[in-house]
């Protein structure tokens, strides 16, 4: 091996060189080549990727956005079609239909009756009152609350019809709220007296059937 300091050729497996003592370990030692720097280029070529791929991608979306706009169109068009064709045979069906109610009876029809509230009266204490109530199929509801459960305490509905109703407590009756009520049917107006003696309150109702 020859030495690179003072050109002395030693043998191959000599360390240091027996001339001049210079290390020939270090001398024997390969020395690596720098290599060369390719990242500058893998740049450009990423760079030159990613801007293909954006100039294809903007190519297909406006393809496409002409093709959507373009089928929404026809699909507008196909739409206001139908819809005319369909106002068309709305009107044709509405005159066949009225052409067909000229030369049909209607039959009107009936209202389904009900109780219906016609007269309510409230009061306390004693007293008496006459009312007129109208012809027809009445029905009476009367309620009353007593003072004290004396056998005089009491409420009472009478027709000019001889048709009645009433509450009434004896001496030994809850103070209590009583109800009672009835029906009847007239083909003209009755006169109804309502008696009431020592009662903190008392209601009567009048329905008729229409």
């Amino acid at each position: 091996m020859k030495c690179s300091k003072c050109g002395f050729e030693n043998k191959d497996k000599a360390k240091f060189c027996t001339k001049c003592g210079n290390s020939l370990t270090e001398q024997s030692a390969p020395v690596a080549s720098p290599k060369p720097d390719n990242t500058k280029y893998i740049i450009i070529a990423l760079i030159a990727v990613i801007v293909i791929l954006a100039g294809t991608i903007g190519y297909f979306a406006l393809n496409g956005n002409s093709d959507s706009v373009e089928s929404s169109d026809n699909s507008q068009d196909s739409a206001d079609s139908q819809e005319v064709q369909s106002v068309d045979s709305s009107n044709d069906d509405k005159d066949d239909s009225d052409s067909a109610k000229t030369t049909k009876v209607s039959s009107s029809k009936s209202k389904s009756k009900e109780w219906e509230l016609i007269g309510s009266y409230s009061g306390s204490g004693s007293g008496s009152e006459t009312i007129s109530v109208p012809e027809g199929k009445i029905m009476v509801k009367l309620s009353a609350y007593p003072i004290l459960n004396y056998a005089t305490n009491h409420l009472y509905v009478t027709g000019s019809n001889d048709v009645s109703g009433g509450v009434d407590w004896g001496p030994k009756s809850d103070v209590e709220t009583r109800y009672d009520s009835f029906t009847y049917t007239s083909s003209s107006e009755e006169e109804f007296t309502i008696d009431y003696y020592e009662t903190v309150n008392w209601e009567v109702d009048f329905y008729r059937y229409q």
